[in-house]
């Protein structure tokens, strides 16, 4: 088997069960079982669809940023209560919980990557602005 260099930018990492790894076309499918690590060069609110939340329920979500600096935002649990932002700069990372509604929000051009398990992600559009 030849060894490659992968751009992670052109491609998906999938992490089969069975212990496989191999670059994919960037696809997310909310179908597919195996961990996904993705990475993204981020210059606009639509490069990571800000307008929208989104959920996991099969896994948590590392999200980290690699260059630049984001805002990670959890959607409240409770009526009434404010949206949790957590600012990642170059370097850090979060721990997104299973079942946690988030969002993210470059401050500016960053790259990002994020590693989940995709089956069962959900996309809801944001009303609150």
């Amino acid at each position: 088997m030849t060894v490659t260099p992968i751009d992670l930018f052109a491609s998906f990492i999938r992490l089969d069960e069975g212990g496989r790894v191999r670059a994919e076309q960037p696809v997310f499918d909310a179908e597919r079982d195996g961990w996904q690590l993705m990475t993204f060069h981020v210059r606009g609110d639509a490069d990571v669809h800000a307008d929208h939340w989104e959920v996991h329920s099969a896994a948590d979500e590392v999200v980290s940023c690699l260059d630049g600096a984001i805002r990670l935002y959890l959607r409240p649990e409770q009526p009434g209560h404010e949206e949790e932002e957590i600012r990642l700069v170059a370097g850090t990372a979060a721990i997104v919980p299973r079942g946690r509604w988030h969002r993210l929000a470059p401050d500016g051009p960053s790259d990002i990557m994020s590693v989940t398990l995709p089956r069962g992600s959900r996309l809801e559009n944001r009303t609150d602005g």
